[in-house]
């Protein structure tokens, strides 16, 4: 048998966006990490699919590095190109448990209708989990960040650049998220922003972004860094990336837990 499951209102996977925080209208974690202005960081080259290319779809030549809504729109009409329709993926339900059965080598998947809350069984040959890395953040301890007086978030839930106008904004990490926001709350008008982490990026910076040690200490809006200068922020943004995350398959099916980009025994870090 063949099924989908999605758990949002529809499909698209990360270029998803939803305005949501924490949880949802069901109590479920908010598993998308998009924020409201972000351009893809590779070049739609490395991305389009070879049976649809993005001027097949625009008709059109498009820059390298599109908006999030023009990956979107790109992805929809895919799967319409494919003859997906709305009516073949099953939304607002959460995947609860993951069995396999040995001897008939058969995985049962048990869902909740999110809408109903009702459970419902479905047993398959095939198991694909498409859940992704970038939902589950991965929140390090620095010291001093509790009694931190200004507020403190991790990047999957930063949405627009434009609360932060006219703040100083202390960013932690040294990849994609770290780099995507400096440039964002430089363009919608931070007064300053730190960037700070263990492996220096190395970018000539725009004036007011500025990149320095990993934070040691944190007291009050008083930051110090590796190197002991000192800076006040008035906003910490974690860009500390993501964690793999399981929760509905059993330990003997589940890969190992951790902020670990590629995962062992992962023939090309896809199929088990």
């Amino acid at each position: 048998s063949s099924g989908i499951n999605a758990e949002y209102g529809g499909p698209g996977g990360l270029w998803n966006l939803s305005w949501r925080t924490g949880t949802d209208e069901y109590g479920e974690q908010v598993h998308c990490s998009q924020n409201k202005d972000l351009f893809s960081n590779g070049p739609k080259e490395c991305l389009e699919f070879a049976d649809y290319t993005f001027k097949d779809h625009f008709g059109k030549s498009v820059p390298s590095f599109p908006p999030r809504e023009v990956l979107f729109d790109y992805l929809q009409g895919y799967w319409k190109f494919h003859g997906v329709k709305n009516s073949d993926i099953l939304t607002r339900h959460s995947v609860r448990n993951i069995s396999y059965d040995e001897e008939s080598e058969v995985f049962t998947v048990r869902v909740t209708n999110l809408i109903t809350n009702e459970d419902i069984e479905q047993q398959f040959d095939r198991l694909v989990v498409a859940t992704g890395h970038f939902s589950t953040p991965n929140t390090p301890k620095f010291d001093g960040i509790e009694k931190f007086e200004g507020r403190v978030m991790h990047a999957h839930d930063f949405k627009d650049a434009r609360e932060f106008i006219g703040q100083r904004v202390l960013l932690i990490g040294s990849s994609y998220s770290a780099e995507d926001i400096a440039l964002q709350l430089y363009k919608f008008g931070a007064e300053h922003i730190t960037v700070s982490n263990r492996t220096r990026m190395g970018f000539k910076w725009l004036g007011k972004i500025y990149e320095v040690p990993i934070v040691s200490n944190i007291k009050g809006r008083t930051c110090e860094f590796k190197d002991g200068r000192r800076e006040e922020v008035d906003a910490i943004i974690l860009c500390t990336g993501y964690r793999h995350h399981f929760p509905f398959m059993p330990a003997e099916l589940r890969l190992p837990n951790g902020n670990t980009l590629f995962l062992p025994n992962l023939y090309r870090n896809l199929q088990w």
